[in-house]
């Protein structure tokens, strides 16, 4: 029964996270990459006041997954690579701690872009 709920959990967490980014380009006169900007600048705030870890800690997935997930590792990489190399640490602390995340959208970008025929809109 236990995992259910953490499933649960998730769904919310995650599920208000993007609704809110729903809300922001439904009410607002903001495009998405700036509201993608917004998205990760709050992970990495939330993270730098100490908020967002403890909203990992119960929601798992479904805080770690949307855009603001992405700023928390972000956040988490460049302290602890502060703590351990200091300047240098804290400059790249962040770039390692996401590297197999943003490989990984590249990668399968670009499969998909193999695959599927690539279009713009009009």
């Amino acid at each position: 029964m236990s995992s259910i709920t953490d499933y649960l959990i998730a769904f919310a967490v995650g599920g208000a996270i993007c609704v809110v980014g729903e809300l922001l380009m439904c009410y607002t006169r903001l495009t998405p990459a700036r509201i993608l900007v917004i998205f990760v600048t709050a992970g990495v705030v939330l993270t730098a006041v100490g908020l967002y870890k403890p909203l990992v800690e119960i929601a798992g997935a479904g805080a770690t997954v949307p855009l603001t997930g992405f700023g928390y590792s972000l956040a988490t990489g460049a302290i602890e690579g502060a703590q351990n190399e200091g300047l240098i640490g804290a400059i790249t602390g962040g770039i390692k701690a996401t590297a197999a995340g943003i490989a990984a959208a590249v990668f399968f970008g670009y499969l998909f872009a193999l695959i599927f025929t690539p279009k713009t809109k009009n």
